[in-house]
């Protein structure tokens, strides 16, 4: 992988100024440096054509032709500084799986990766004859991708098999996995998935973006991730430390917000003093004499304390003495044999 800290930035700025010089008319140069948006926001068709007083047709039709034009031109080696951007972007997709998200090239080309920054990326990578730009849809985020590797249709079908494959498997899964599946590379899964908008990571895991494990909206989710990867019950102290040393990108909470949220929140369940698990590791809501109950109804016949505290340990996290104490301390249970218990009349 390349290192930020090696990479020397491109000037963007003076590059697509000498570029715009290289265009003739005044008229052509404002469509492109409004619909790139490269000194300010991306405009439309509409918006250009009206302050040009032309059909938003003839914008596209112009701005397609000069683009065509200058790609033409860079190949004949008379387009100034594209060459150089296109040989260091290759060089960097193609240890990077191929492809790359046009915000990703921006942080690692650019110095302050702002929208104006990723924007003259994108036009510059525009014109870079080895390079194909995907535009930004519902579907995908704006990208470059090493023409030699893929064609613009292929990138979208592999996307989509990614899609398919992590649907299948019904989780989150790795690079490594999905790879195996489509028997491609881990390198072209990341890359590829990282295009899509209908996916995200985290982790090191890939998953659909409605998934909360992987792409968690709120404190809720964050919770529930925190807890299924560490795969056992913590305290909500532990949860919100937990929070504040993750890769989540907002995680300054507090540790009262998080204790109000596992109390809301049904896929929690206390299971001790202060201490939550999840619902689907099968534990139940209720106090340690409903548990105790439940124990005993499923049972359907008497048990001996010592298997009483056994099964009821499985489901909450509290002494002993604490199951004990309500086995003999409440009418809902009735002692049968020495130390042996059953469901009282009061149940």
């Amino acid at each position: 992988m390349a290192q930020a800290n090696t990479v020397t930035t491109l000037n963007t700025e003076q590059f697509v100024q000498d570029i715009l010089s290289t265009i003739d008319r005044e008229r052509e140069r404002e469509i492109i440096a409004r619909r790139f948006g490269l000194f300010d926001r991306k405009e439309t068709l509409e918006q250009i054509g009206e302050l040009l007083g032309i059909t938003r047709e003839r914008v596209r039709q112009l701005e397609k032709a000069v683009i065509a034009r200058l790609k033409a031109q860079t190949e004949q080696g008379q387009i100034p500084h594209v060459i150089e951007v296109e040989a260091r972007l290759i060089s960097y997709l193609q240890n990077n799986g191929g492809a790359a998200r046009i915000a990703t090239l921006s942080a690692e080309f650019t110095g302050e990766n702002s929208r104006t920054d990723q924007s003259r990326v994108a036009f510059l990578s525009a014109l870079c004859p080895q390079l194909i730009l995907v535009e930004d849809t519902d579907h995908f985020n704006q990208a470059a991708v090493v023409r030699a590797d893929y064609d613009e249709k292929a990138v979208k079908e592999t996307i989509h098999a990614i899609i398919a494959a992590v649907k299948k498997a019904g989780e989150p899964q790795t690079a490594e996995d999905v790879a195996d599946a489509l028997s491609s590379s881990s390198a072209a899964i990341d890359a590829l998935a990282s295009i899509s908008k209908d996916l995200a990571t985290l982790n090191g895991l890939w998953g659909l973006v409605k998934w909360p494990t992987v792409n968690p909206k709120n404190i809720r989710d964050k919770i529930y991730v925190i807890l299924k990867n560490n795969g056992k019950h913590m305290h909500f102290s532990e949860i919100a430390e937990a929070i504040k040393d993750s890769d989540f990108k907002r995680k300054d909470v507090t540790t009262q917000a998080i204790h109000n949220e596992l109390i809301k929140d049904k896929r929690f369940v206390l299971i001790g003093r202060g201490i939550y698990a999840l619902r689907e590791w099968g534990y139940q809501k209720g106090t340690v004499a409903d548990i105790i109950s439940e124990v005993l109804r499923e049972a359907g016949e008497p048990l001996h304390r010592d298997e009483i505290v056994k099964r009821v340990l499985k489901s909450r996290f509290v002494k002993e003495t604490t199951i004990l104490l309500n086995l003999q301390g409440k009418n809902q249970f009735k002692r049968v044999a020495k130390a042996t218990y059953e469901l009282g009349d009061a149940e």
